[in-house]
This record gives structure tokens, C-alpha cells and sequence, in this order.
């Protein structure tokens, strides 16, 4: 049955608008985000990043903060427990990790302290991925990245130091805005440093303000709309599964601080390598490069474009195995 001439001519006009829409989309800054982001594989990254935060890093974090001086185990301690919106059974259980510090140090001993550091690799290396495949970067070597985790564990305990320093400094009331200001401007210097180091130094510090600005940001953010949401999943976990409903609240909770590391590491290097006058406010001028003197070039983009299974971790498997 042949349809109306009306019927095929508005067909027409709908598709061709649909079509200037679509390529009008596909050339903004936004839309290169969004194919970085399928690019670095964000679910799958995002999910991994946060079970090796989980089983490496927190139980690392608990283990120095033991041989830490109470003032700095307090300020650990507050940092995390307010930052993921403890509260409740949460907050009693987080405390017996950090309260038992003597215990901690007899089972752990020095021997125990260097393997912790191996556990920190665990995380940042899987850290370190996120950012070489989204700024598309050669590996870089195991022993410079036990290296860079040691220095990336020192950043995040002085970053835990400020925090609970200010806070005790400024306290809570009218002051609380101050104290926002200070955690904020730390939370972007901490992830504008983490890139840095996880690259090896070989992309410039001044590219990677974008990356640390909408990380902290939305960090903060994050951290905030913690406190509403964390004490009932924990409290109702808890009467599901008991302890480890606790612990899958904070799992679920680790995994949006992931997801957030992630996209903002894809949109970094788009932000950077854009051509137009956001890319030369980034970079500095329209000739600046991004990479640091000497640097090794950054790998070719993908042959075809990323897709949704490529983010959810079902591409091709060498891509997975890298």
C-alpha cells in the first residue's frame, strides 16, 4: 500500500531535522565526552575501582592509620565516616576499625605495615588504568608504580590531615562555610595531583585542573547528599544481611565515588584537546601541547567508535585485558 504523498513528505523533512540534530550533537564538546567515556569503559572500570577501594585500599587505610598518632587517626577517621554519610550501626562499625588501633598493630607488626603497601598498589593501580586509558598513555612500568603508589598513600593521608584539621580549627555554625571552602579547594589539589603521578608525570599539571576541578566538585558534592541517602541503605542492609549489609553499603558508596573518578577522567583529555577557546584556556594557548617535555605520544584513538557494551566492559577482550 503506498502512503499519502503528506505522509511521505513530512516523513522526509522529520528525518532530515532529525538528522541536522543529530550531527549537530555529535559536534559538540559534550558529545566527545560522552564517546571518551564509552571509550574508557566507565561501568566496568568504575565497578572494579571500587571493589579494589574496598578489599585493598580501606583495609590499608585502617592498617596505617594504627601506626598513625591518634590526632591523625582522628582526623582519618572523622574524614571518611562524614564524607560517606555514616551514621548508626555504619558509624559504630567504621569506629571499631579505627578505635582498635593497639590490637591492629600487635596482629599487623612491620612486616605486615610493608605488606600494606602492596595492598595501596592494588588500588592504584587499577587507578593508574582509568587515567592512561583515558588520556590514552603507554603503560607505564611495575616498579615505578609501586612508586607512585607510596607517594599517591602519602598525598591522600595529608589530604585526610587537612580536612580534620580544619575542621577542628573552624568547627561547626556560621564558620561551616569556611570549612566548605578548605575541603573543597583540597579535594581539587588531591585530584589534580592523582592524575599527575598515576600518568607519570607526563602529561602537564596544568591540563589536569579540569580533571581535578570536576572531580572535587562532584566529590563534594557526592559527600554531601551522602548524609541523606547512606544511614537508611546501611540500616536497612543491616536488617537484611547484619555486618555485611554494612558492608555493601559502603561498597555502594565507594562505587559512586568510582563512577565519579572515571567520567571525570574521560572528560579531562577532551576538555584539553579541544580545539576551540575552552581546549586554549586549558592548555594555555592555542600552540601548547598537553603532554610534558620529553614525553612518550599517547596512543592512537580507537579504529570505531565506542558503544555501550564497550562501557559495560563487553568489548573486545584485549581491550579488558590491558
Amino acid at each position: 500500500m503506498q502512503l499519502p504523498a503528506w505522509v511521505s513528505a513530512t516523513e522526509t523533512r522529520v528525518r532530515k531535522r532529525t538528522d541536522a540534530v543529530q550531527t549537530w550533537v555529535e559536534r559538540t564538546i559534550w558529545w566527545r565526552i560522552w564517546e571518551r567515556v564509552l571509550e574508557n569503559e566507565f561501568v566496568d572500570r568504575a565497578v572494579a575501582l571500587a571493589a579494589k577501594a574496598f578489599v585493598s585500599l580501606f583495609p590499608a587505610i585502617i592498617v596505617i592509620a594504627a601506626f598513625a598518632p591518634p590526632s591523625v587517626r582522628d582526623s582519618i577517621y572523622h574524614t571518611i565516616t562524614r564524607r560517606a554519610g555514616l551514621s548508626g550501626a555504619g558509624l559504630a562499625t567504621v569506629r571499631g576499625a579505627f578505635a582498635s588501633a593497639s590490637d591492629i598493630r600487635r596482629a599487623t607488626g612491620i612486616l605486615g605495615l610493608v605488606f600494606t603497601f602492596f595492598y595501596i598498589n592494588s588500588f592504584t593501580t587499577a587507578l593508574q588504568r582509568v587515567y592512561t586509558k583515558a588520556w590514552r598513555r603507554p603503560p607505564t612500568g611495575r616498579v615505578s608504580g609501586y612508586a607512585l603508589g607510596a607517594s599517591w598513600l602519602v598525598g591522600l593521608l595529608v589530604y585526610f590531615v587537612i580536612i580534620g584539621v580544619a575542621r577542628a580549627i573552624i568547627g561547626g555554625g556560621p564558620e561551616l562555610a569556611a570549612y566548605a571552602v578548605v575541603a573543597l579547594v583540597a579535594a581539587i589539589a588531591l585530584w589534580c595531583i592523582t592524575p599527575w603521578l598515576m600518568l607519570g608525570r607526563q602529561v602537564r599539571l596544568r591540563v589536569l585542573i579540569p580533571t581535578g576541578a570536576i572531580t572535587g566538585i562532584a566529590m563534594s558534592v557526592y559527600a554531601a547528599s551522602a548524609s541523606l541517602w547512606m544511614p537508611r541503605t546501611v540500616t536497612e542492609n543491616q536488617h537484611q544481611f547484619g555486618f555485611f549489609g554494612v558492608a555493601l553499603a559502603m561498597v555502594t558508596w565507594l562505587s559512586g565515588m568510582a563512577l565519579i573518578i572515571v567520567i571525570s577522567a574521560a572528560a579531562g583529555p577532551v576538555f584539553a584537546e579541544d580545539t576551540g577557546w575552552i581546549g586554549q584556556h586549558v592548555r594555555g594557548s592555542s600552540t601548547a601541547g598537553t603532554l610534558a617535555p620529553n614525553a612518550a605520544p599517547s596512543l592512537p584513538p580507537p579504529a570505531s567508535a565506542p558503544t555501550l557494551s564497550d562501557a559495560l566492559g563487553r568489548g573486545n577482550q584485549d581491550d579488558l585485558d590491558n
